[in-house]
């Protein structure tokens, strides 16, 4: 199934700018089960996706969406080393891959394909929870661990944040790292400040699903109150599209339901638009 039903023409990978690397991995949610079935969800919703844009007057899919097969999965190593393989290949292509999950632990895969590529690179995390445990339930490659892991190798900068425990805190304050609440956010726009805080010119987004409020985007395994609204999730990601090279993104978390059908298609827009945001401000040639 290719990503907005695309023509062969404008979903060939020989001439895709972009290409859909669906990850259907779940070995380590805590809370509700059915991450491994947001890809399918996504891209059955992607059919029904309008092609051109509004705001941007555009139409993205010009550039050429590719959607590969799902990566097969397996033990945490052994897909987080999957998923980098296939990452690479597709940079070494030429090409913008864009992940949807699948549980965030397939974060770590993408992001040191990227790091292999581009040296260089800063993270940025639009998510409801830190994730920054050294391990939860016995194991460091777990969803609730994946920016540990992240910084471990990069700086990193995290948004819509409004859930962590105490440990998690205490490090936060101690290294200084940046955090964005999302308390503050809903008080004024933070994205000049978060795009000042991305040290380096390369930018690789990770979205977890529940970085939305639930009222807009209830289908995720680990439901936060108080999360950000469409609009404010638009300008973040668009501002950040003019002012750095974002080098890749990824969608994870999203845990469908099959009685509402409608944040399906809040995920597969939501994917769309970034498409184009990069599309319209970024240079690809220099993404890729």
């Amino acid at each position: 199934m290719n990503f907005a039903n695309l023509t062969k023409e404008l979903s060939d990978y020989k001439t895709s700018k972009f290409v859909i690397l669906p990850v259907p991995y779940e070995k380590t949610t805590s809370y509700l089960k059915g991450t491994k079935n947001g890809p399918k969800a996504i891209l059955e919703a992607s059919q029904n996706l309008e092609l051109y844009d509004e705001e941007t007057d555009t139409i993205p899919a010009e550039k050429g969406i590719a959607t590969l097969n799902p990566i097969k999965v397996g033990l945490p190593e052994k897909t987080i080393e999957s998923i980098k393989k296939t990452c690479l290949n597709v940079l070494n292509d030429s090409k913008f891959p864009v992940i949807v999950g699948g549980e965030h632990t397939i974060s770590l895969g993408f992001f040191l394909a990227l790091k292999e590529k581009h040296k260089n690179i800063s993270v940025l995390q639009l998510d409801a929870h830190a994730d920054l445990r050294d391990t939860f339930d016995g194991s460091k490659l777990n969803h609730a661990c994946v920016m540990r892991r992240i910084r471990e190798h990069a700086d990193a900068v995290q948004a819509g944040i409004r859930s962590m425990d105490y440990e998690e805190a205490e490090m936060i304050k101690y290294k200084k790292w940046k955090v964005f609440f999302a308390r503050d956010m809903m008080k004024k726009d933070c994205s000049k400040e978060i795009i000042k805080n991305l040290k380096h010119e390369k930018v690789f987004i990770t979205i977890d699903a529940d970085v939305f409020d639930p009222g807009i985007m209830p289908s995720v395994g680990t439901p936060e109150p108080g999360g950000l609204d469409w609009y404010q999730m638009l300008e973040i990601i668009k501002s950040v599209a003019k002012e750095k090279e974002i080098v890749g993104f990824d969608f994870v978390e999203f845990c469908p339901n099959r009685h509402n059908k409608a944040p399906d298609f809040t995920a597969a827009k939501f994917i769309y638009k970034i498409i184009g945001y990069i599309s319209k401000f970024s240079n690809l040639k220099k993404n890729c």
